[in-house]
């Protein structure tokens, strides 16, 4: 299958991994650490069918759940773990994190949450797989190797206008002591500027939050705008942009942020895309899971 990727990204792209059927993507950066292990799935390699087919990693569209049971099955085996380990996030597009313990293993996966609008998480704790679910949103991945703590984000255009990822790094500061300066962060597969029309209504908040300033560049690389204007009350909006800039504001550095080359919208039959199938899709998942040994 050819991958579209996108040629104006600022990574270098991620890195297709497969087993048998079974088709994930992994982020360079985060893979040479070696104090965690991650992944994002694809549409390949499950058991679910039709307009589910076949890595369906969501309960709640209409989908067998022994068949979604199955395919969690395969991603922790992937990460060596299996259900048990994981920990959900509750998504209703806000900006609230969770700082989740060894108490919320199982959550989501095989016993019920005690939460609800959790958008993000992190953890110190070794072995717990943070876990957030996607189809057109961007998830944003967190290691700090320096106090051995992680994070995961779900940043549709809400939570990227709320700066949830800079959020989630304040959760790190307060619960490991992370410093900005340290911690790594990567920018997942999401829609792309291309493919995302929004209206004004969505344009005046990001015009807001992320006005253009004077200066076109940052230590010479030229920003990308975050609105492109189409006419007719039409917007092009880039989440990847904005999210980078947020992260840049949050103290991250700049050779610390890695961004996918990768577009959900783009890539239907490799990817879910709630856009380009009109709802009618299956959801994704992105996993982050700390090493309990340190970097190997």
């Amino acid at each position: 299958m050819e991958i579209r990727r996108k040629g104006d990204a600022h990574a270098g792209g991620l890195q297709i991994q497969r087993e048998g059927e079974l088709v994930w993507l992994t982020f360079p950066m985060l893979s040479q650490l070696g104090c965690v292990r991650h992944l994002f799935s694809t549409r390949l390699g499950g058991v679910s069918t039709g307009h589910l087919s076949s890595m369906n990693l969501s309960y709640t569209r209409g989908d067998d759940p022994a068949h979604v049971d199955e395919n969690f099955r395969r991603i922790g085996r992937i990460l060596g773990k299996t259900p048990e380990d994981f920990v959900f996030t509750d998504q209703t597009h806000t900006v609230h994190v969770r700082a989740a313990t060894e108490a919320d293993r199982g959550k989501g996966s095989v016993r019920k949450k005690d939460y609800t609008d959790v958008d993000a998480l992190v953890t110190d704790t070794p072995g717990l797989v943070l876990s957030a679910f996607f189809a057109d949103c961007v998830p944003l991945y967190f290691v700090d190797p320096v106090k051995r703590a992680i994070g995961l984000a779900h940043s549709g255009w809400r939570g990227t206008v709320g700066r949830i990822g800079a959020e989630t790094v304040k959760a790190m500061e307060r619960s490991f002591g992370s410093r900005p300066s340290d911690i790594l962060a990567a920018i997942g597969p999401s829609i792309c500027v291309s493919c995302y029309e929004v209206g004004e209504d969505v344009a005046r908040q990001f015009e807001e939050e992320f006005p253009e300033r004077a200066q076109a560049s940052e230590k010479g690389r030229f920003h990308r705008p975050v609105l492109t204007q189409k006419g007719n009350g039409k917007y092009l909006l880039d989440l990847w942009e904005a999210n980078r800039r947020a992260l840049r504001e949050a103290g991250i550095l700049r050779e610390h942020i890695e961004i996918t080359d990768i577009c959900t919208c783009c890539n239907p039959d490799f990817l879910f895309s709630h856009r380009a199938s009109r709802g009618k899709r299956g959801n994704m998942g992105a996993f982050l899971v700390l090493q309990p040994d340190g970097p190997r």
